[in-house]
């Protein structure tokens, strides 16, 4: 991939495609071949090191700390990455590069106003967008989003698409997503896997009328 180029991966369930990202994420090691970010060997760097390098990454599932605020989630997702990592519960307030990356990536998500609210009283669309600002906080060049609009309402999904539109043309993107429509409307560049193996590759509107991904992903029929 190029630098600032947006990269839907989509295919059934299945296909490889988390996998893919806990091997670029370092989660899971590679069996073969090799992981190069930014011009460098990352294969057999730890999850932490890739991080630090750069990437950053969103789940499936969110994982926040419901008892503190909005802003305080988001203050140690900054802070594990500096060297008082180590003192996060030992206190210490916010350094001024750090509170600038949490008023930013608050900013991004679209937060700004629940900063000071608990977690527990967001909603869950709400929290998908924490998780998406505490993936921006770490600064990365590179961000894997793994399906940032599961279990949203249409509304909510409207929100997420708008945040993710407004990113940086300079931050490379890629994006695991089934919604079809949504997905190709935000990247440049689309990877359809099947079976652990891309299956096809092209821009949105070549993947829309393609018949192989129709027939593995859309379930449209042989003989449609």
């Amino acid at each position: 991939m190029r630098q600032g180029e947006r990269r839907a991966i989509i295919g059934p369930n299945g296909a490889g495609k988390t996998t893919l990202f806990n091997a670029i994420a370092g989660e899971v090691p590679v069996s073969s071949g090799r992981v190069r970010f930014a011009g460098r060997d990352v294969t057999r760097l730890r999850t932490h090191r890739r991080a630090a390098l750069g990437i950053g990454r969103t789940y499936q599932i969110t994982n926040l700390f419901p008892a503190l605020s909005v802003e305080q989630n988001v203050q140690l997702a900054v802070q594990s990455l500096t060297r008082r990592k180590f003192s996060m519960l030992g206190g210490g307030a916010p350094k001024g590069e750090e509170v600038a990356r949490v008023d930013e990536a608050l900013a991004t998500s679209g937060l700004a106003a629940r900063r000071r609210d608990p977690t527990r009283t967001l909603s869950y669309g709400e929290q998908r967008q924490l998780e998406f600002a505490l993936a921006l906080a770490s600064k990365p060049a590179l961000l894997l989003l793994d399906e940032p609009a599961a279990g949203l309402s249409a509304a909510e999904r409207v929100v997420m698409a708008s945040t993710i539109s407004a990113l940086p043309r300079s931050l490379t993107l890629v994006l695991i997503e089934h919604d079809i429509e949504l997905a190709l409307g935000l990247v440049d560049h689309v990877t359809c896997m099947h079976n652990g193996t891309v299956l096809v590759e092209g821009r949105p509107d070549e993947i829309r009328a393609n018949a192989r991904v129709q027939e593995v992903y859309l379930g449209r029929p042989h003989d449609a």
